[in-house]
């Protein structure tokens, strides 16, 4: 179209044209997601299951590697392994589905049985139960929804009902994707990932705000063309600030992953799995939505 040649800047994707497949690709992703987490469910870490916690200093420097090599040879299930503060004050976490009390027990015996060759200082040893596990299950599912609500306030007065409903429902495709791939992969989700859940909606609705930011601006300026072509506009004049964020945000996640070791893992796949996500929803999903929301009066498909 002669038009958009005179007020194209940088690329010129057509990304509307591709609008129906993409919220198909979505909506059987998300079903996808759902499906997992109801019959697989999560594969929840000790700060939700329980279990037991044993705090160590030893008087000479430890490789947590190797320890931890030692600690799964004990077949006692789940152990996860954190220095804190010090190189050589760790804490020792031990899943226990059961929740039974004399387990637990065995389980910190056995777990001091091998450390006996080792100087050991034993500074703390407790018992995370099924009522406290609970209870941060409760309060995780809170905070997710606090959130969202929030949000979804946030998006309703800074633009139109139709934007709000346009972002939060992007924001609940990031969420359910994110859960669904620790469902299908059965990684780990623990406490850290909630964090991870909440920072994914954080940039992703970051994101979805600032397109619907030039969205809004590109229907003001121009009145003659149809809200396929100014989405297009808006897409394509956001594109090189959102490529840059997300890949620079890669770029720090992915030498995490490299380098902070297991204790973060979960979380930071979280994230780099959030990126790409959130990225995605904000052009094929966020985006097209307010097409089939008819935010604007002059909506024409063009396909």
């Amino acid at each position: 179209m002669p038009f958009l040649k005179l007020v194209k800047t940088g690329t010129d994707i057509k990304f509307m044209k591709i609008k129906r497949l993409t919220l198909l690709i979505s909506s059987f992703l998300f079903l996808l997601s759902l499906i997992s987490i109801f019959t697989k469910g999560l594969n929840l870490g000790i700060d939700f299951t329980g279990g037991s916690l044993i705090e160590v200093r030893f008087e000479e420097k430890i490789s947590l590697n190797n320890l931890r090599s030692e600690m799964n040879n004990l077949d006692l299930g789940e152990i996860q392994l954190q220095t804190i503060g010090e190189e050589n004050d760790v804490v020792i976490r031990v899943q226990d589905k059961n929740n039974d009390a004399i387990t637990q027990t065995k389980t910190i015996e056995v777990i001091k049985n091998s450390l006996k060759d080792k100087s050991v200082d034993y500074r703390r040893t407790e018992f995370v139960g099924p009522k406290v596990g609970g209870e941060l299950v409760n309060a995780g599912i809170i905070a997710v929804i606090f959130s969202l609500i929030g949000i979804l306030f946030y998006i309703w007065l800074r633009f139109q009902w139709n934007f709000a409903i346009g972002a939060i429902i992007a924001l609940i495709h990031d969420v359910i994707l994110t859960l669904g791939f620790f469902s299908v992969l059965q990684l780990e989700f623990n406490l850290a990932t909630v964090a991870a859940v909440l920072t994914i909606a954080g940039y992703s609705i970051n994101d979805t705000v600032v397109i619907y930011d030039r969205i809004r601006e590109t229907m003001r300026k121009y009145k003659q063309i149809t809200f396929d072509e100014i989405i297009n506009l808006a897409l394509n004049g956001t594109l090189s600030r959102t490529l840059m964020t997300s890949l620079t945000t890669l770029l720090a996640l992915t030498a995490l992953f490299i380098f902070g070791g297991v204790v973060i893992s979960s979380f930071i796949i979280a994230l780099i799995w959030g990126v790409f996500i959130g990225t995605y929803s904000s052009l094929y999903v966020a985006s097209p939505l307010l097409i089939f929301l008819k935010t604007d009066k002059r909506v024409s498909e063009q396909d």
